[in-house]
């Protein structure tokens, strides 16, 4: 695979990678979107009605007002 370089310690034992971000942006992308998730995982979730409530209060989210409106999006 061009672009990707591997780093080997003095056994041959891969050890690290160098990544030509030209070549690979998206492959990357992947990583740290892996990263920001696993990060993430411990971090307690907020009920969608809580978000709702805080886009409308803030003039983000107009129109729908009641749970009834919301759910006939889905």
């Amino acid at each position: 695979m061009g672009g990707i370089q591997f780093l080997t310690d003095e056994k041959g034992t891969k050890t690290a990678a160098v990544i030509d971000l030209k070549v690979h942006k998206a492959l990357w992308e992947d990583i740290a979107d892996v990263l920001v998730s696993r990060s993430r995982r411990q971090e307690r979730g907020v009920p969608l009605e809580k978000i709702k409530t805080g886009l409308v209060a803030s003039g983000k989210l107009r129109g729908f007002s009641t749970t009834t409106e919301w759910s006939s999006l889905a």
